[in-house]
């Protein structure tokens, strides 16, 4: 379950370069001023030096009422990350991975591999993005005094478990703060960001897995 939690979140915060590739010819195109959107989104994330968030997500079934619900936080520095929510924890300190698993008092250490399926933000992206989309700009929304720009992308690839996916960017700082999954089996997965900052100092050891944090805690390691 972690995964899919983790993956749905790097949708949310990562730069979207990869849904700009071509669409394969005879399927419809995707909307001009919905890439203008997504085009400033990742020039926009390109900038971040660090990130920190918090983050809620929502699990909801086809006739939206809510099935459950998690919090968390992720900090982020170049390759180095760290993910907290409700049971789980993940460090990555750009070369060894720790997967922490609370209740089951235990954590798997695996080495950072980019040409694997190791779980890493950047492989992460990538395989939700490896098939393309078609977006529109369906409009604007309102909430809090702020205005989003609300993006609808659905995959060409109609193998995916899921049909569309929609996006709420904040029209003027260019972050995306919600995404909502929608799934064929009729669940629904919505991120909302709670509060987002960039550029600040973070110590390289919060990427760090400590055993003195978390004592009585077994080690698989998996190198």
């Amino acid at each position: 379950m972690y995964q899919k939690i983790i993956l749905l979140f790097f949708i949310s915060i990562f730069s979207l370069s990869m849904i700009q590739s071509q669409v394969p010819k005879g399927i419809g195109k995707s909307d001009p001023e919905a890439k203008k959107v997504l085009d400033a989104v990742s020039a926009k994330f390109k900038t971040f030096k660090t990130m920190k968030a918090s983050f809620t997500l929502k699990i909801e079934n086809a006739s939206g009422k809510t099935q459950g619900s998690k919090s968390g936080n992720i900090l982020m520095k170049g390759i180095k990350y760290q993910v907290s929510i409700t049971g789980q924890e993940i460090f990555c300190d750009g070369a060894s991975i720790w997967t922490l698993d609370k209740a089951a008092k235990e954590v798997q250490l695996s080495t950072l591999d980019n040409g694997s399926g190791t779980i890493t933000p950047q492989k992460l992206f990538t395989n939700f993005y490896d098939k393309d989309f078609l977006y529109i700009l369906t409009g604007d929304a309102k909430h809090d005094g702020k205005t989003y720009q609300v993006i609808e992308l659905t995959p060409v690839d109609k193998t995916k478990s899921f049909f569309k996916v929609v996006l709420e960017v904040d029209k003027v700082s260019k972050v995306i703060m919600s995404t909502r999954v929608f799934e064929k089996t009729g669940n629904r997965y919505l991120y909302a960001i709670n509060s987002f900052s960039t550029n600040t100092s973070i110590p390289d050891e919060a990427f760090v897995y400590s055993e003195k944090k978390f004592p009585g805690v077994e080690v698989i390691d998996l190198r």
